[in-house]
């Protein structure tokens, strides 16, 4: 994970997202966001975050975001208790981007974060009356791909409990090449469905918070990448790191307990698959987030996976709704799939290369497929809402 984040995917109680629609030169932002459009206009400054509607109707919600400050912003509609109903990240200045998002009555707040730290600057709003009963509605093949998906969900917080207990034991025996070589396969679950895992708050920097975000977060170091350190840098296991291991396998417990609570709604799939790919080319490709490790490509096969399986599931539908991106989408995964098995020995199995291997131009390749399948991957959620 980034160092300290909310989560992307909303598996909120009352929220369908329909789509970030990208940033263009032309947006919603530079042509309109009065009050005779309907649009809700955002301007995101260093220092203030304008909004020019304060109260909507429920339904199908659009912002336009303008980042007219000096630093790279991001804009969150939120829920009171601060679950993220959807975002947009990146929003350089002098940039726009388009939210369109289907959203229930009640109370919101829209935040807008400079520098992309913090809570950000927010701003309390309402939804009220309006068609949000009628957004909510699903049709069965929609209702499908979600239960799957759900169950998806679940079997993989379950599965990742026998890994990770199998790290934790060799952690808590003293046993440094054993801990190390069920580190990368305890994770595996997790960062096939991080953006659900993440909508729980605080258990996600609980357990996977890097070094740089603790200062931010204000709590104690725990959680997987607090030990990959002691392993790989510190070459140690003491006392603190076995208390650690049981720390975490708590956290991951509770992690299972909720998962199964989680809202999802087949635009927050498709919000969420994006989320995992922008998880990969902010953390993986730079190599940031396996920095003492270095299993950067566990992680990274692990993401894709988790976004092709939402993408699959909701593939029949984007199919009628935009076959045409339906059809690139599976080009794209193809080609970053294929990129990754150039880096692992046995396709068959989740053995990859050590990441500080891999040399520039390979990473600037993997990159390239990261960035080639993420833009048409942002335009699902409006393919599946259609």
């Amino acid at each position: 994970m980034r160092p300290v984040r909310l989560s992307l995917l909303a598996v909120a109680a009352a929220a369908t997202v329909l789509a970030a629609t990208g940033c263009t030169q032309k947006s919603k932002g530079a042509e309109g966001g009065g009050e005779g459009d309907g649009v809700i206009r955002v301007v995101a400054k260093d220092d203030s975050c304008e909004v020019s509607k304060k109260e909507f109707p429920a339904g199908k919600v659009e912002l336009a975001v303008e980042n007219k400050g000096s630093k790279v912003t991001e804009v969150y509609v939120l829920f009171p208790d601060d679950r993220i109903v959807t975002e947009r990240e990146n929003i350089g200045p002098g940039t726009k981007a388009d939210l369109t998002a289907e959203i229930k009555a009640g109370a919101y707040e829209i935040a807008c974060k400079p520098g992309m730290k913090g809570d950000g600057i927010r701003q309390k709003v309402t939804a009220s009356g309006g068609d949000g009963a009628t957004a909510a509605r699903r049709s069965p093949e929609k209702d499908t791909a979600v239960a799957a998906y759900r169950t998806y969900v679940r079997e993989q917080a379950e599965q990742t409990l026998p890994k990770a207990r199998v790290f934790a034991d060799a952690v808590k025996a003293g046993d440094l090449e054993a801990a190390k070589k069920a580190y990368a396969p305890s994770r595996i679950g997790w960062e096939r469905t991080e953006p659900v895992a993440e909508s729980f708050g605080d258990i996600d920097p609980m357990v996977d918070l890097r070094e740089d975000g603790v200062e931010e977060s204000g709590k104690p170091w725990t959680g997987w990448h607090r030990l990959e350190k002691a392993l790989w840098q510190d070459k140690k296991i003491g006392d603190e790191e076995k208390q650690l291991a049981d720390t975490l396998m708590r956290d991951l417990d509770t992690w299972v307990k909720k998962v199964g609570t989680a809202e999802i709604t087949p635009s927050s799939m498709a919000n969420g698959a994006k989320e995992l790919l922008d998880e990969v080319a902010t953390g993986k490709v730079t190599g940031e987030e396996e920095r003492y490790s270095h299993t950067d490509l566990v992680d990274f096969k692990a993401n894709v996976e988790g976004a092709q399986k939402a993408y699959t599931l909701l593939r029949p539908i984007s199919a009628k709704g935009d076959p045409k991106l339906t059809d690139t989408l599976d080009k794209q995964f193809a080609a970053l799939n294929k990129l990754l098995d150039k880096h692992r020995p046995d396709a068959s199995s989740y053995e990859f290369t050590s990441y500080d291997k891999v040399g520039k131009a390979d990473r600037k390749e993997l990159s390239d497929g990261v960035n080639a399948l993420a833009e048409p991957l942002s335009k699902l959620a409006a393919a599946v809402t259609k």
